[in-house]
């Protein structure tokens, strides 16, 4: 089992910044992907950024340019850096991992951006 803690989400001005965490514990796989997931109100979850153990990255369309996903595999830790924030980011923001067995996911914290 993989447990996942998230923190950093908040209520934010349009334009500003926030940076969310997420450390994972319990049964960690040297060879796996993280990432953040959001879904907004009336809306599926969609994949917002992942990063895989060797570095590689993906991003969302609509957030490339503004956000920032990195990872600190010793801390088994990965960090979502939201700059530029708009409106439409206001979401809940679900950390993810997933290796051989499957995916896990943390409780989500919610992120607010007002106009």
């Amino acid at each position: 089992q993989v447990q996942l803690v998230e923190s950093g989400g908040g209520l934010v001005q349009a334009g500003g910044s926030l940076r969310l965490s997420c450390a994972a514990s319990g049964s960690i796989f040297s060879i796996n992907a993280m990432g953040w997931y959001r879904q907004a109100p009336g809306k599926q979850r969609e994949l917002v950024a992942r990063i895989f153990s060797g570095g590689s990255t993906n991003y969302a369309n609509s957030v490339k340019d503004r956000f920032t996903i990195s990872r600190d595999n010793a801390k088994n830790t990965v960090y979502l850096q939201m700059d530029s924030l708009k409106p439409e980011d206001t979401a809940v923001y679900y950390c993810n991992y997933g290796d051989w067995r499957g995916d896990y996911w943390g409780q989500g914290t919610q992120v607010t951006v007002s106009s």
